[in-house]
């Protein structure tokens, strides 16, 4: 995705704005976008493998992730994300909101999603072949919300969070997680779940204390 002039609100958040949490956040989401968009290397596997865990939530499911990225291959992930999202015909998954919310595939809440992003002068990039609602594009528009890539202003990233990522992709990493075809990805899944987990708790935190983006510890 990126950011547009002309229509767009008044951009009053970039790159120079950003504290550590929100770049930590943008990093997660990033890494559940790259996951999702396509099939790991062997470059990347190695470096998911060496992702340090921790006691917190996260830091536990980083160390899952690590562990089933250092015994794996390219080629294995590689089948496997055909098998689950792909397919012949269609894979076991198919990771967008209409689908999610509707049953359907671009029906409105792809439309609903155009039209918010669109007041936030974000387009899809040229090229592009997925619909908005992919959840891999989601997590990019919400990584380049949470780090400042793309400009908008405070607050942008709860909203499209709120209206176009919680009513559904929970529901889509528990359903990555129990995948019959998910070895690897059973892993993303768990990370996506307790991600999002995360940013609900802190977007509901933040919207009871009437402030903007969150500050506190976010594991």
């Amino acid at each position: 995705m990126q950011a547009r002039g002309g229509d767009a609100a008044p951009l009053t958040r970039s790159a120079a704005d950003v504290d550590e949490v929100d770049t930590a956040r943008g990093r997660e989401y990033a890494l559940l976008s790259r996951l999702l968009e396509c099939a790991p290397d062997q470059s990347l596997l190695e470096r998911l493998a060496a992702l340090p865990g921790d006691p917190s939530p996260l830091g536990v499911v980083h160390a899952a992730l690590a562990e089933a990225a250092g015994r794996t291959t390219a080629e294995r992930v590689e089948r496997e994300y055909f098998n689950l999202f792909i397919g012949l015909g269609r894979g076991e998954l198919l990771p967008y909101g209409s689908y999610y919310l509707s049953g359907f595939l671009h029906e409105r809440p792809l439309a609903r999603l155009r039209a918010h992003l669109a007041r936030l002068g974000i387009k899809r990039a040229e090229g592009q072949t997925e619909p908005e609602d992919h959840a891999a594009i989601l997590c990019e528009v919400m990584a380049g919300l949470a780090n400042g890539e793309l400009p908008a202003t405070p607050g942008a990233d709860q909203e499209v969070f709120e209206q176009h990522l919680s009513p559904w992709i929970g529901r889509f990493f528990v359903d990555l997680e129990r995948a019959e075809a998910a070895d690897f990805y059973r892993h993303v899944g768990a990370l996506g779940r307790v991600f999002m987990e995360i940013e609900t708790a802190a977007f509901a935190l933040a919207k009871e204390a009437g402030s903007g983006p969150r500050k506190e510890q976010r594991r």
